[in-house]
C-alpha cells in the first residue's frame, strides 16, 4: 500500500480527533464529489451507499452487488485530492475482503453497521476490519464503527435503547474502532450521555430534523456529522422543482452553477 493511502488516512483520523466538528456532506459520484470537494471548507469526503445505490437503480439494504458499489466509490477517490471515507453497509458478506478492496482503491476509513447482530459477533467484525487495513499498512484507518440501536429502536422504551448504544459503541471503541456511529433521532440529553460514555471527538451523529443543532453538537464533544442519503435528495428536490417549472413554461432556474 502507498504511503499517500496511510497518510490521508492519519489525516483524516486528525481530522475527527480536532475539536472543531467534522462536517461531511456525502456524495454518490465523481460529479457531486467534485463539488463538494471544491466547496470552501471541505476537508474530507464521504460517500453515501443508499444514494450510489440509487443512482444505479437499487434499493438499500446491501442490493447493489459489491462491485458495482466499490466501483461507484473508486471513480469518487480517483475524482477528488481529499480523503475518501466510503460507506460500506454491513460489508457485502464479507466485511473484512470488503474494506481490503476498497483500500486498494484509496479509501481510508468507512462506515460498517451492527445491523444489531449480538454484541459479540458486531465486535468481531470490527477487529476483523481493523486487521485487514493494519495488514494493508493503514493502521489509522478510520474505522466508524455504526450501532443501529437508535435507527431501529420502535417502540423500545428510550433509556433501554440508550444503554444498548452505549455497551454497543464502548465494545467496538476496546475494539480498536476510533469513531461510533450513531445514526438516527437522538436528543441532546442522549447525544451528552453518549460522549460521557465514549469520551469527547468519540461520536458521529446523523443530524436528521429534530436533533441539536451542529453548533450545539459541535459543543457537546462530538467528532463528526454526516448526512447520508440527504444530499442527493436534496439534488433531486431541485431537479423535481425545475421540471415543474418547465412544465409551467419556466426555463433553467436563475443561479444556477456551472459543473467545473
Amino acid at each position: 500500500m502507498t504511503s499517500s493511502t496511510a497518510e490521508r488516512a492519519s489525516a483524516l483520523l486528525a481530522l475527527h480527533a480536532d475539536p472543531t466538528l467534522l462536517s461531511l456532506v456525502n456524495v454518490w459520484d465523481a460529479a457531486s464529489a467534485r463539488v463538494v470537494a471544491q466547496t470552501s471548507g471541505t476537508t474530507a469526503i464521504a460517500t453515501a451507499s443508499h444514494a450510489i445505490a440509487a443512482a444505479h437503480g437499487y434499493d438499500d439494504g446491501e442490493q447493489i452487488p459489491r462491485d458495482l458499489m466499490l466501483e461507484a466509490v473508486g471513480r469518487i477517490v480517483a475524482a477528488v485530492d481529499l480523503p475518501v471515507t466510503a460507506d460500506l453497509e454491513a460489508g457485502y458478506g464479507d466485511p473484512a475482503e470488503t474494506v481490503r478492496r476498497a483500500i486498494g482503491l484509496g479509501v481510508v476509513g468507512c462506515n460498517i453497521e451492527d445491523q444489531l447482530k449480538p454484541v459479540d459477533e458486531a465486535t468481531a467484525v470490527v477487529e476483523a476490519v481493523l486487521r485487514a487495513a493494519l495488514d494493508e499498512g493503514v493502521p489509522d484507518f478510520v474505522l466508524n464503527a455504526r450501532t443501529d440501536a437508535f435507527l431501529k429502536a420502535g417502540e423500545r422504551d428510550p433509556a433501554e435503547v440508550l444503554a444498548d448504544a452505549v455497551v454497543r459503541g464502548r465494545a467496538y471503541l476496546d475494539a480498536g474502532a476510533p469513531v461510533v456511529f450513531v445514526p438516527g433521532r437522538v436528543s441532546e440529553e442522549q447525544v451528552e450521555a453518549l460522549v460521557q460514555a465514549f469520551g469527547p471527538q468519540r461520536l458521529t451523529m446523523l443530524p436528521v430534523p429534530g436533533c441539536p443543532s451542529l453548533a450545539r453538537l459541535a459543543e457537546l464533544g462530538v467528532a463528526r456529522v454526516s448526512f447520508g442519503p440527504f444530499p442527493q435528495q436534496v439534488a433531486l428536490t431541485a431537479l423535481q422543482e425545475m421540471v415543474e417549472g418547465v412544465g409551467r413554461g419556466e426555463g433553467i432556474p436563475a443561479g444556477t452553477r456551472p459543473l467545473t
